[in-house]
């Protein structure tokens, strides 16, 4: 029998706690992805549990011997809900951040629906904006990413 939601959501908060005073000791480099997920003119955000509750693109961590695209597909079957296999790579973000260096493989895949099944666990919403209409409570790289993205 799993554990009623809000167990989960403190224990990856309080998991996350941990994390972020193991980044202040030991300063690691971490590999991750973001997933920019569009229909059209809309991007796919979301609100995690845990962390600064700003609305964010979807990613991950890159598991060890993980190739960056793999972990983007992983990340959002995980998170969404969604099998998405055809993600085009557009390029990496170095950012230095929460006391550790991160190397961000940025992700976009094109859907044609909007079925979501969202980790309620890990993401306490989700939901989809025009581009030029997002909301002001953004996560830092949100509109960096974009910006690199070319429009449909």
């Amino acid at each position: 029998m799993p554990l009623p939601l809000q167990i989960r959501r403190a224990a990856i908060r309080f998991a996350y706690a941990g994390l972020r005073s193991y980044w202040f000791v030991v300063r690691p480099h971490v590999v991750g992805v973001k997933c920019v997920v569009t229909d059209g003119d809309e991007v796919l955000l979301v609100r995690h549990t845990y962390g600064p509750r700003d609305w964010d693109l979807p990613g991950g961590t890159v598991k060890r011997r993980e190739l960056p695209v793999d972990a983007a597909r992983r990340e959002m079957q995980e998170e969404l809900g969604r099998r998405i296999e055809d993600w085009v790579g557009f390029g990496e973000l170095h950012v230095n951040m929460n006391h550790h260096h991160n190397n961000t493989h940025l992700f976009h895949a094109r859907v044609a629906d909007r079925e979501l099944d969202l980790d309620l666990t890990e993401l306490a919403a989700g939901g989809w904006f025009h581009r030029d209409a997002l909301p002001p409570d953004l996560a830092r790289f949100v509109r960096p990413i974009l910006a690199r993205l070319t429009r449909p």
